[in-house]
């Protein structure tokens, strides 16, 4: 089973471009984000054309996440838990079954948390996009936790907005201070991974120099000044299923692309 996650920065603008890899790749599913539209305006016939079944969690002009699936998706919940108040669309989860076993699914897109505003004792402040950034991942890890207790295979995927370590940049100190790569960013991912989940890619590929994301000024992707911030965590259970996790960095140098590109896993599933 090949699963994958994508952050396409908009249906509208980057329609063909998904819909060129769907059909070169081929994933069974895959968890989308930015989609930028609401669950209404979204051009459903553009994934189900394709034979896919489509899940959004959709938002009017930015975020938006989604599940698009070969097989069919059971038990959605759109939204991540703990804050009543949050209404921004960045969280979707489905469980998908086969012969050999059923998964559950993640897709998420974290919270970017710049700029940081840190008030004169060097903490978050209060209601700024860095404080919003840290809460999230804190209500993920509590998500996280529950779901660990399901015990079966879990992939939670997506746009994590986290450079895990100095060799995810291509040039780390020009990250130091943003929320990306700040301590304090890097110590809350660290503690989601610490509860039991292996990083496909970083498992497969120890080496620095892959990337996700490109930024479109300055010839970034010409250059290869990249940044890996897309990642698919693993329970031990699906962990165990790993057979192979790759970027697909090519789509990046297609017609009108996204920012991101593609990351997948092939599970034995």
């Amino acid at each position: 089973m090949k699963i994958a996650s994508f952050n396409i920065n908009g249906i509208k603008a980057r329609g063909p471009a998904l819909e060129a890899w769907l059909k070169a790749a081929s994933p069974d599913l895959a968890v989308l984000q930015e989609i930028k539209s609401t669950d209404e305006t979204f051009p459903r016939a553009l994934i189900e054309d394709m034979g896919y079944n489509l899940e959004t969690h959709g938002q009017k002009g930015f975020n938006g996440v989604a599940i698009v699936s070969k097989l069919p998706l059971e038990d959605v919940t759109r939204g991540l838990p703990g804050d009543d108040d949050d209404t921004q669309a960045r969280w979707i989860e489905a469980t998908v079954s086969t012969p050999k076993g059923a998964l559950r699914v993640v897709g998420l897109y974290l919270p970017n948390g710049n700029p940081v505003e840190l008030d004169a004792t060097g903490h978050p402040v209060t209601g700024g996009k860095y404080a919003y950034k840290l809460a999230w991942m804190a209500r993920m890890e509590a998500r996280l936790r529950a779901l660990l207790a399901l015990e079966m295979p879990l992939a939670v995927m997506g746009d994590y907005n986290i450079i895990p370590q100095a060799e995810d940049a291509a040039r780390p100190d020009a990250w130091r201070e943003d929320a990306l790569f700040r301590l304090q960013s890097r110590k809350a991912f660290r503690r989601m991974l610490n509860l039991g989940f292996t990083e496909a890619f970083r498992t497969r590929h120890p080496a620095p120099g892959h990337y996700t994301f490109w930024d479109y000024q300055a010839g970034a992707y010409q250059k290869n000044d990249g940044i890996r911030i897309d990642h698919i965590l693993l329970n031990a259970y699906a962990a165990d299923l790993l057979r192979d996790c790759q970027i697909d960095a090519e789509v990046r140098a297609g017609e009108k692309p996204s920012d991101h590109v593609p990351i997948w896993a092939e599970l034995a599933l």
